[in-house]
């Protein structure tokens, strides 16, 4: 089976990829959220020329020769291009052999236990607890992520005090029976992410996430030797070099690739597999409802080192007013504070017909 077509529905914000196989079967994926428009671009330059006319099924070896060919653009707009084609043909063949990726993957449908993520900032300690605790009642959620510092902050709060705010008064609403996370984006110097970091260990909180800037993993180290807690990061990372270094020298406790970032899906599971050997868990980043939660649910469905939760984003129209209208039937529905994978084919969904009738068309074939 070779893949025969590439088309590409954006916007601004998130950007769908159609794959047709010279059998006429068809899959769908996405390229990365932001700026899809010009990731778009590039996975019709430097992405589809390489995969048209190629097997659909063994692929593994054919991004890594995209990577090759396009050797001078290491960086992160190749991978979020490349995560279109990764995607899309998971689901062609899912749907193909009528499983769903996880099974392909050698997992299971079924139910995963997720974590309340929230993005805001500009938000009180008293109005966040409160909202957490509306989720907890209406959806069963038993874990909740929540943010200090200020992103990429060099120790400047979002206003000042908030940080020595929010922590008690998140994890006193919560209680003790709650699973707590906090997320700095960056945010802090190794002395103050320390600092902060003792904080969250008496109140309690379970999960630091990304204290210094993810791009100085000597620091991020500094702070994971001197907590107690699980220090986590790796959201931005796309390169599997970097990824071995940062697994290597133990920077972080739990590894959090992201699957549109990296390139998708298998490139993804090396970073799994790489964490798996040095005894690590992976509880990867997906902080919005488009396509990238639900790749990261059938993910953590098969691997052996799944993390405790999965990512969930409790943000609506308000926050990401892009994520309305994407699917047909909406595929994040929580239960019990747990979202399921299904045994539909591939991953599980259908792109709404008036989402693409009003994005941005590009397309690609193969000419023998």
């Amino acid at each position: 089976m070779k893949i025969r077509k590439l088309e590409t529905f954006t916007n601004g914000f998130v950007g769908f990829v159609r794959v047709t196989a010279d059998t006429g079967d068809t899959g769908w994926g996405q390229v990365s959220t932001y700026h899809s428009d010009i990731t778009a671009q590039i996975f019709h330059r430097q992405v589809a020329p390489y995969a048209l006319g190629e097997d659909a099924y063994d692929f593994d070896d054919l991004l890594d020769r995209i990577t090759e060919r396009e050797h001078k653009f290491p960086g992160s707009y190749l991978r979020r291009a490349m995560a279109g084609l990764d995607t899309a043909l998971w689901d062609l063949r899912g749907r193909v052999e009528s499983k769903p990726v996880t099974e392909l993957l050698g997992g299971s449908p079924g139910p995963l236990r997720a974590y309340a993520s929230s993005m805001k900032r500009d938000i009180t300690p008293e109005d966040e607890a409160a909202r957490m605790c509306r989720l907890r009642d209406q959806c069963g959620f038993d874990a909740f992520k929540f943010r200090v510092g200020a992103e990429c902050g060099r120790d400047v709060d979002e206003w000042p005090g908030r940080t020595e705010a929010i922590v008690p008064v998140m994890c006193k609403a919560l209680g003790d029976d709650a699973a707590k996370l906090v997320d700095a984006n960056s945010g802090f110097s190794p002395a103050r992410a320390i600092e902060v970091g003792r904080l969250l260990e008496s109140e309690g909180v379970s999960h630091f996430e990304e204290p210094c800037p993810y791009w100085e993993l000597e620091q991020t180290r500094q702070v994971t030797d001197a907590l107690s807690i699980d220090v986590t990061g790796g959201e931005q990372d796309c390169d599997l070099s970097w990824w071995r270094h940062m697994i290597g020298m133990r920077a972080v406790d739990i590894v959090q690739p992201d699957v549109m970032y990296m390139g998708g899906l298998a490139r993804t599971l090396r970073v799994a597999a790489m964490a798996a050997q040095a005894g690590l868990p992976c509880t990867p980043h997906c902080a919005n409802l488009s396509l990238v939660t639900l790749c990261t649910m059938h993910l953590l469905r098969a691997i052996p080192n799944a993390g405790k939760y999965l990512e969930f984003s409790i943000e609506g129209e308000d926050y990401y007013p892009w994520q309305t209208g994407l699917f047909v039937e909406d595929p994040y529905k929580i239960i019990d504070g747990k979202a399921t994978v299904t045994d539909a084919p591939g991953w599980g969904f259908e792109v709404s017909p008036a989402w693409l009738d009003k994005a941005i068309y590009q397309s690609s074939e193969f000419s023998a």
